[in-house]
């Protein structure tokens, strides 16, 4: 076959586009408004004393530039606020955290910063097991994890990469049809591991009668595995609100019933997604997730107390000693237990269609820990009319702008205004709306490797065609994002796919 046919041959996806409100500069409407208003009072000033003007004008010019200035897609004045409220939390020591037996504070047992309103309860699954729940008492939300097995699109036929890419794209797209969920976290954890985990799973399961031949072979099978492998844990975390539900419940107790009903059908069209459920974390899992995140030298440890003795791990791994014993957040790190962690979140996506395994290199483990979660947000089939309604809107006011002011438009602004047509034309014919984003988190426990480990995740983030942006100054919460407690900050997304 030729390369032209293969070419032909390869499916590629897009539709993400960088949600652009309706504003001049490329600013929101909001700032417009204010930008607006600062030339309004400076206008009116002139008309009425220049002497006034000398007092008032330099306010309004640094309202002016402090919004319309930006570095890297941010404001000026959304800068210098994140830096102030930096530093005024800095002094008052929310940046720092001692845990447990290092801290006689009231609340020394919980988890530090956005983690601190979770609880994590075990609840009956009905069939004579238990699976954990993330009780998010301030957002009122709920997360149950999904424990899968994800299957390779490197090794599967291209026409079953394309059904699970399809049947994917459908999952997400259903999701704006059951009203309590919020939003749905995948995440890919990988680690490199020692190599004795094979060892300590069949050694444990040998039957000390067994046949001495067999026994042997299997030791010999055991001493020839790679001495060098990599662990590779992937979680579906769904957060329910329970009080979207026409139901409105109230307690507890029956929030968890809300979120048990619409569980097990979200649960079994995964299967189609190209990912093997392998069931729901328990609280035990869930927790012992969080340890190892925190602290990466009991991921061994974790793993063999979960796999071999699951009752003590039901004893021993729960929400009060998940989290570390100390914490510090700096500018651009996190600091936890002996180790340093950065995290990024995705500042733009792919700007021209790509292949199906377009984030195979940034998911594929490397010298240290790393978490990639892609966290989406979806829209009821009303929110997803009026939102590319209002993209579309956007768009054809900035080029009535730019044709106002006699100027050309430019490649982005042409490209920005097909896809804003495109989705709305897909939305219409049923495509679902949301919004996503990427989160990427490495941790590295010898500073010393920092360096190593920041420039090996860019890397990689930018053979996958995707742009992302250190969180300078929200390095706690986005590490909080990347784990399995169904976490959301504030701003959840600036992509939004069709």
């Amino acid at each position: 076959m030729s390369t032209k046919a293969q070419a032909e041959e390869t499916r590629t996806y897009g539709g993400w586009r960088r949600a652009r409100p309706l504003g001049m500069f490329g600013l929101g409407f909001g700032q417009t408004m204010v930008v607006l208003a600062a030339m309004t009072v400076a206008l009116i000033t002139v008309s009425v004393s220049l002497t006034a003007l000398a007092v008032v004008g330099p306010v309004c010019l640094i309202v002016i530039v402090g919004n319309v200035a930006q570095w890297d897609g941010v404001s000026l004045a959304q800068a210098l606020v994140q830096h102030f409220r930096w530093v005024a939390g800095s002094g008052r020591g929310r940046t720092s955290f001692r845990g447990g037996v290092m801290s006689a504070k009231e609340h020394a047992w919980q988890l530090p910063g956005v983690l601190a309103p979770t609880v994590l309860l075990s609840v009956d699954d009905g069939h004579g097991g238990t699976y954990g729940v993330v009780w998010h008492r301030r957002l009122r939300t709920m997360t149950v994890t999904l424990r899968c097995a994800a299957q390779s699109t490197w090794l599967a036929d291209p026409e079953a990469a394309t059904a699970w890419v399809s049947n994917w794209g459908g999952w997400l797209a259903g999701l704006g049809h059951v009203p309590i969920v919020r939003w749905v976290a995948v995440t890919v954890d990988t680690a490199l591991d020692s190599g004795t985990r094979l060892a300590d799973y069949i050694t444990g399961r040998l039957a000390p009668d067994g046949p001495a031949a067999a026994v042997r072979v299997i030791q010999q099978l055991i001493a020839a595995a790679p001495q060098a492998a990599a662990d590779v844990q992937t979680t579906v975390s769904i957060t329910f609100e329970p009080a979207a539900s026409p139901a409105r419940p109230k307690t507890v107790p029956d929030c968890l019933a809300e979120v048990d009903r619409a569980l097990p059908g979200l649960q079994d069209a995964l299967a189609g997604c190209g990912l093997t459920v392998l069931g729901r974390a328990t609280a035990a899992q869930i927790a012992g997730i969080v340890r190892h995140a925190f602290d990466p030298t009991s991921r061994g440890e974790v793993t063999r107390l979960l796999s071999a003795a699951p009752d003590a791990a039901a004893e021993l791994l729960d929400w009060s000693n998940a989290g570390p014993v100390a914490a510090e957040e700096h500018t651009d790190r996190y600091e936890h237990d002996g180790a340093t962690s950065v995290t990024w979140a995705w500042h733009e996506a792919p700007r021209q269609p790509v292949t199906h395994h377009v984030l195979a290199r940034l998911l594929a483990p490397g010298e240290q820990p790393k978490r990639v979660t892609l966290l989406y947000r979806p829209m009821t089939a009303g929110q997803a009319a009026g939102e590319v309604e209002r993209q579309v809107n956007a768009a054809q006011f900035r080029s009535a702008y730019r044709r106002a002011r006699k100027l050309d438009p430019t490649a982005r602004d042409i490209a920005d205004h097909e896809q804003a047509a495109q989705a709305a034309r897909e939305e219409a014919l049923g495509a679902g709306v949301g919004l996503i984003s990427l989160w990427v988190t490495t941790t590295v426990l010898d500073p010393a490797g920092l360096g190593r480990a920041v420039a090996d995740v860019e890397s990689r983030a930018e053979t996958c065609k995707v742009r992302l942006r250190r969180l300078w100054r929200s390095q706690a919460a986005g590490f909080a994002v990347t784990l399995p407690a169904g976490i959301c900050p504030p701003v959840l997304a600036q992509q939004w796919p069709n």
